[in-house]
C-alpha cells in the first residue's frame, strides 16, 4: 500500500501505534525463539553491478545530451554508489558525469563516514562548515569540463541545492535526470529481483507466525511487536507495519481512534521489510472469528480484483491499463465510480524496489509501457466507510511471458495465509 518517504510519514504518525515506520521508532520486538533467519545465502549487491548501472545512465546521458546527474542521499545515491547516507541541512551529494569517475561531495567531518558505505570508485570532495557545497560541486563541474553542458537533477533532490547550483553555474542548464534515472530503476536485474523474492519470503513467515498469535482485545501496536520480532528473528529489517482494526480498515491509511480486535471484525495488515535495502509490501485482510455473508463477499471481489490486475499486466500494455480493468469490474458491481467510496479509492498498485514507492503506478492515464524487469504491487482494495475495507496486496514483477508474483495471493478469507 502507500509510501510517501518512509510509508507517507508514518501516515501521520498513527495514533495507538497503529503504524510506526522510522526505524528509531519501531516497536519493541518480542522474542521469537522458534524463527531462524532466512537469509544466510543472500548475496549483496557488488561494486561490479554498481559500476554496470552507472555504465547504462552514463550511456542514457550521452544519448539524451547530459553531462551530468545531481543525486543526493536516498535510494539512488545507493543503487549508483552504494552509499547509504540521510539528509540533512548539511548537503551530501554525488555527481554522476556521462563519462568518467562519480564525485562524491560532503562534509569534511562526515568524510570518514560517507566513505564506509562507497563501494564504487570516486573523488570525494569535502567541503568546511564555513564553505558553499554548492560551490564545490559547481567547481568539480567545472574542473571535468562539465559546466557548460546540461546537468539533469534527479527529482528528489531539495530545492535549495537546484538553486544553490544555479546560482554557483548561471549559464548551466538544468534539466530533469528522471528519463535517465527511471529506465536503470524501474527495471530490476535478476540479483534485484532475488532480493525482492527473499524480503517478501521474510514478510509472509513473519505474517504466519504472527497471525496465530492474535487474541482479542490485542491493540495494533500488540501485533505490530509480534510481526517486528518475527520480521527481525526471520533475517529481515522492519520497514513498516500498517494494522488496522475493525472499521478503521474502510480509511486505506487508517484512523487515530483508539481500536482493539473484536469478535467479527475484520483484520487489516499491511506490512513489509527490507533485506539487502530491496523491500517487500504484502497486505492480508481476515476476521477475527466468523466472517458474516458482506465480509467474505467483499473480500472474495477484492481477491478477484487482484486476478484481474495481474491478467491485464501485459508486456507493452500501459501500466494505466491494468488499474483500468479493475475499476471496470469493480463498477460492474455497483463500486465507485472511479475513485469514490465505497470502492477503490486509490491506485491498484505502485512500482516497488529500492523504494516502497517507486514509479511508475498502475493507475489510470499512466502511459509508460510494461517491460520485463519492472515490479509493482497488486492492491485494488475496497473501502466502505463506516463500516470495514479489505485489502489484498501481493507484489509481481515483468518478465517476457507474463507477471510473476513474489507471494501469492490467499487463497480465502478463511485460510488468509493460504
Amino acid at each position: 500500500m502507500p509510501m510517501l518517504n518512509r510509508r507517507e510519514a508514518a501516515f501521520g504518525a498513527l495514533a495507538a501505534g497503529a503504524f510506526l515506520a522510522a526505524p528509531t521508532r519501531l516497536l519493541a520486538a518480542p522474542a521469537a525463539p522458534a524463527l531462524r533467519a532466512m537469509t544466510g545465502d543472500v548475496v549483496p549487491i557488488g561494486t561490479a553491478e554498481r559500476l554496470a548501472r552507472i555504465a547504462r545512465v552514463q550511456r542514457l546521458m550521452q544519448r539524451l545530451g547530459i553531462g551530468s546527474i545531481l543525486i543526493e542521499p536516498g535510494a539512488s545515491l545507493t543503487y549508483f554508489t552504494g552509499v547509504q547516507w540521510h539528509r540533512s541541512e548539511r548537503l551530501t551529494a554525488a555527481i554522476l558525469p556521462a563519462e568518467g569517475e562519480a564525485v562524491i561531495v560532503t562534509p569534511f567531518f562526515e568524510e570518514p563516514s560517507v566513505r564506509e558505505s562507497l563501494s564504487i570508485p570516486a573523488e570525494v570532495r569535502a567541503w568546511q562548515e564555513d564553505e558553499d557545497p554548492l560551490r564545490l560541486v559547481a567547481g568539480a563541474l567545472r574542473d571535468r569540463k562539465l559546466a557548460a553542458r546540461p546537468v539533469g537533477i534527479e527529482e528528489t533532490v531539495r530545492f535549495f541545492a537546484v538553486d544553490g547550483l544555479q546560482r554557483a553555474l548561471p549559464h548551466t542548464q538544468i534539466r530533469n535526470a528522471a528519463p535517465v534515472v527511471r529506465p536503470c530503476r524501474m527495471v530490476k536485474s535478476a540479483h534485484e529481483l532475488a532480493l525482492m523474492q527473499k524480503a517478501t519470503d521474510v514478510t509472509i513467515a513473519a505474517y504466519r507466525y504472527t497471525w496465530k498469535r492474535i487474541e482479542l482485545g490485542m491493540r495494533p501496536s500488540d501485533i505490530a511487536a509480534i510481526m517486528n520480532g518475527a520480521t527481525r528473528a526471520l533475517g529481515g529489517s522492519p520497514e513498516f507495519e500498517l494494522i488496522l482494526l475493525g472499521e478503521a480498515a474502510a480509511y486505506p491509511h487508517g484512523s487515530g481512534k483508539p481500536q482493539q480486535v473484536r469478535e467479527g471484525e475484520v483484520v487489516l495488515m499491511d506490512c513489509g521489510c527490507t533485506v539487502e535495502g530491496y523491500q517487500s509490501d504484502v497486505s492480508r485482510s481476515f476476521v477475527f472469528g466468523a466472517p458474516d455473508a458482506e465480509q467474505r463477499k467483499v473480500w472474495d471481489q477484492v481477491h478477484r480484483g487482484q486476478q484481474i490486475a495481474f491478467a491485464a499486466a501485459r508486456v507493452g500494455a500501459p501500466a494505466g491499463s491494468v488499474d483500468d480493468a479493475v475499476r471496470r469490474q469493480y463498477e460492474a458491481w455497483g463500486y465507485g465510480p472511479r475513485y469514490r467510496l465505497p470502492g477503490l479509492s486509490h491506485r491498484t498498485g505502485h512500482g516497488i524496489g529500492l523504494d516502497g514507492h517507486e514509479p511508475v503506478n498502475l493507475v489510470h492515464g499512466e502511459t509508460t509501457l510494461l517491460a520485463p524487469g519492472m515490479c509493482f504491487s497488486d492492491e485494488p482494495g475496497i473501502y466502505i466507510p463506516g463500516k470495514f475495507g479489505i485489502r489484498l496486496e501481493d507484489c509481481f514483477h515483468m518478465t517476457e511471458q507474463g507477471p510473476r508474483w513474489f507471494s501469492t495471493p490467499p487463497p480465502s478469507i478463511d485460510r488468509p495465509f493460504g
